[in-house]
């Protein structure tokens, strides 16, 4: 009895020495699992036992069709069939109503008291005339999309005017697109079969150019703030002169275009009033200045706008260097039409809508200085 007792306890001696062992190895493995080189699987596999939730998502991630850019493009296929019918539903109604005036005549406006003559009678409102054929392409200065709102420039351009405007412009497009490969053709067509009721174009107004500079890319050309350095310094020069060639080059090759296939076009460009960047956007879009200014650690107030002025006189100047060296171009400078002020503003972008009646005054008088029998 005492010899099995014996052997009973030097066995429990033994198992317990075994497990201490064996927990001593086990430790030592987790030890190592922690602390030593894993595999790539061994990590995510760790990862996912540390984050049940990580593991839940993955396995319902696995369980799901991967994913695929094939709806996305069908999505933006299916927006440019929309933005191709959108413009060919424009240029059917532009022909119709112009057939209409042409065949019955045009009769011009009634005259706003402003527009008439200083200490002259005022235009007979039947007076007919002759009507000026103009198509439009550009941005959301000329097509300003929000409801109730009025348009930007173009359709109360056309109040004034007594004409319609074939207006072929897109919010939020820049040069580069509206020059680039499918614009452009929509371009050539028009300047090469001329406005649809006969005859070549009168004029196009060309509105481009503001999209191109502002928004995310901004940050590439506006410098980290320093009171030291004036507003003009604060713009890092060789890189917002690359961006305004880009521009610049659009523009060339516009003239370009309009020189060899509808050379009496007369082309009209205009730039952009000092907007404020008050962080202000519209519709889902924007802001597209205040973001820049903020990472670069602007303070808020005036040396923002300050920037943003500097940047527009220098877009200005390149426009006027254009219109002097080319035919049959008008630029028309706005600048400093708008009161310094958010009020004059719609958005950080955008006149409100007087504002925007204020544009569409200059461009009647511009056109009306080029084609004095033909506008009221």
């Amino acid at each position: 009895m005492a010899a099995s007792g014996k052997r009973r306890k030097t066995k429990r001696v033994a198992r317990a020495k075994a497990g201490i062992k064996k927990r001593r190895k086990d430790d030592t493995k987790k030890t190592a699992a922690e602390v030593g080189p894993v595999t790539l699987a061994e990590a995510k596999a760790l990862a996912q036992a540390k984050h049940p939730k990580l593991a839940m998502r993955a396995a319902r991630k696995g369980a799901a069709p991967p994913a695929s850019p094939a709806p996305v493009g069908a999505e933006r296929e299916r927006l440019e069939q929309e933005r191709r019918d959108e413009f060919t539903r424009r240029i059917q109604e532009y022909k119709a109503t112009m057939e209409i005036m042409k065949k019955r005549g045009a009769r011009r406006p009634r005259s706003k008291r402003a527009d008439r003559p200083k200490g002259g009678e005022p235009i007979p409102e039947g007076e007919a005339f002759a009507p000026l054929q103009i198509f439009a392409e550009g941005d959301s200065w000329f097509e300003y999309p929000v409801p109730f709102f009025g348009g930007g420039i173009i359709p109360r351009l056309e109040n004034r005017l007594g004409v319609p405007i074939l207006n072929l412009a897109k919010a939020g497009d820049e040069v580069r697109y509206m020059l680039g490969v499918e614009e452009r053709i929509l371009l050539t067509e028009q300047l090469t079969n001329g406005c649809p009721v006969g005859g070549p174009w009168d004029v196009l107004l060309f509105s481009g150019g503001g999209n191109d500079v502002v928004d995310n890319p901004m940050a590439l050309w506006i410098r980290d703030w320093d009171p030291a350095l004036s507003p003009i310094d604060l713009i890092h020069k060789s890189r917002f002169q690359t961006a305004l060639a880009l521009v610049r080059a659009g523009y060339e090759d516009l003239i370009e275009l309009r020189d060899n296939l509808s050379p009496g076009t007369h082309l009209v460009f205009h730039d952009y009033d000092f907007a404020i960047p008050d962080g202000r956007g519209i519709c889902g879009f924007g802001p597209w200045l205040k973001p820049t200014f903020d990472l670069r650690k602007f303070p808020v107030g005036v040396a923002r706008q300050q920037v943003v002025k500097a940047m527009l006189l220098q877009f200005a100047a390149m426009l006027t260097s254009l219109a002097v060296t080319a035919s049959n171009v008008t630029f028309i400078n706005g600048q400093g039409t708008l009161n310094p002020q958010t009020s004059s503003w719609h958005n950080e972008l955008h006149p409100s809508k007087p504002g925007f009646e204020r544009f569409a005054d200059i461009f009647r008088d511009r056109l009306k200085a080029l084609f004095p029998n033909r506008v009221a």
